[in-house]
């Protein structure tokens, strides 16, 4: 409220959302905003401290908003804007955008993401390949620590829309296999906890 009232004067909505909302933050985790005005020039975002509160906030209208859903995140198949309005927090709660905004979002989350074609799934699984190979034989521990994190995030990809489900990314990749599917999360997690410790040719 008290950033409504300064930084963001004039804005008519904020979701609040993140680790820190869900009640699994860390010590270094910050609070996602998604601000929201009448109308601005562009959509913009920015990171502050705040009271010693990290925040990373993402600045829309309505207009931009549906924009990013649609055309940003459907697309890229990572629905990170429209989670955080879906499971934010309102402020003011009464604001009659609330339910017009977290409707929005969750069409666009029910539709799920774009079907991949068949090329595009070829072009995935290439680039999961060239890194196992790379894997194989690694000039060292560090070489092979950068190649795992990649194909991390490549098999994760992979793995979500080859089931045309919708992707996630980084420490958010077990997370959300976890939720899907729990035997399966749980064995990625040990695979690459092992691939990690260094060993990957296990």
């Amino acid at each position: 409220k008290e950033l409504m009232e300064t930084r963001f004067k004039g804005a008519e909505i904020t979701f609040v959302a993140g680790s820190i909302r869900k009640g699994e933050a860390t010590s270094s985790s910050d609070i996602d905003l998604v601000v929201v005005y009448p109308k601005i020039e562009a959509a913009y975002r920015e990171s502050f401290i705040y009271k010693s509160w990290p925040i990373e906030a993402f600045v829309h209208d309505p207009e931009t908003l549906n924009y990013f859903f649609w055309e940003l995140d459907a697309k890229d198949g990572t629905p990170s804007l429209p989670n955080m309005v879906v499971e934010g927090a309102v402020v003011p709660e009464s604001h009659p955008w609330c339910y017009q905004l977290k409707s929005l979002a969750d069409r666009v989350l029910d539709q799920g993401p774009e079907e991949l074609s068949e090329e595009q799934l070829k072009n995935l699984m290439y680039g999961i390949c060239d890194l196992i190979d790379d894997l194989k034989s690694p000039r060292n521990a560090f070489e092979a620590k950068t190649i795992i994190s990649k194909l991390h995030e490549q098999l994760g990809n992979f793995w979500f829309r080859s089931q045309r489900r919708w992707s996630a990314s980084g420490k958010h990749i077990p997370r959300r296999m976890l939720k899907i599917d729990p035997a399966f999360g749980e064995k990625w997690i040990r695979c690459f906890d092992l691939a990690f410790s260094g060993q990957h040719h296990e």
